[in-house]
């Protein structure tokens, strides 16, 4: 296993850069591994059934068969997610923690109106995303995603460790330095499912009324809240506003 000041217990993120450089040129199991040593029970992965994170639910599950798996129940997920998401169960043998915000779409409806996410995409993603993530992750020390640079601008200097000041733990990205490409050689080595909307024009998938299939040369996130500036859903940016990331080593 790979030492580093976050095994000891005054560890503070001016350690990162040193923990970043070690784990820059490493495969990624070398990061899940690491993080899985180092946290325990107290860690656990973020999915939304997209490429990246089903290699990353493959990777971890073979290190730890019983990892916490978790994902947001938006009520606005395609079926075709859904569906994925029980063959990986199946496939990878996983119980996913389905996280909901409590909140049932009518009585987001009486309480903002119709259709909240064009009327207002960020509200209804922090009360459908934000806010039961906040909440799920209290009650663990480190949480892993699957977030990678060459997916949009604004996540292209993401570290593969960071400390997330907006819920207050270490978070994990052991694909940042991957590409789409890396990605997708993964899952056909390894005859993993995944998304059929994928194979019809879907490179990056959400919920059901902000997403949309995108044209030959369009960014792969260009299909996500289309016709708006947004760009992030939220869980990936700091209190301050500000998208989670560190100046990864050169």
């Amino acid at each position: 296993m790979i030492q580093t000041p976050l095994s000891q217990p005054g560890w503070h993120p001016a350690n990162l850069p040193s923990i970043n450089r070690r784990f820059e040129f490493l495969d990624p199991r070398e990061t899940l591994r690491w993080g899985l040593a180092t946290f325990g029970e107290d860690i656990t992965l973020a999915s939304g059934f997209g490429p990246s994170g089903i290699v990353l639910m493959h990777m971890a599950t073979r290190i730890r068969p019983n990892l916490k798996v978790f994902y947001l129940q938006t009520d606005l997920l395609f079926p075709e997610t859904l569906a994925l998401r029980d063959r990986l169960s199946e496939r990878l043998n996983i119980t996913f923690t389905e996280v909901h915000s409590g909140l049932s779409l009518a009585t987001q409806e009486q309480r903002h109106g119709p259709a909240l996410w064009r009327l207002n995409p960020d509200l209804c993603c922090h009360l459908r995303k934000v806010e039961p993530l906040r909440r799920h992750l209290k009650e663990n020390k480190a949480w892993i995603t699957a977030i990678r640079r060459d997916q949009s601008p604004s996540r292209r200097h993401t570290p593969i460790v960071s400390w997330d000041g907006a819920n207050q733990l270490l978070k994990l990205c052991p694909l940042a330095h991957w590409t789409r490409e890396q990605v997708w050689v993964y899952i056909r080595q390894h005859d993993l499912p995944y998304n059929e909307l994928h194979d019809a024009g879907y490179p990056s998938i959400g919920c059901m009324p902000c997403t949309r299939a995108v044209a030959a040369g369009e960014d792969s996130r260009a299909g996500r809240w289309a016709g708006s500036s947004k760009i992030e859903c939220g869980i990936h940016i700091q209190p301050d506003g500000k998208i989670i990331r560190l100046q990864p080593a050169a």
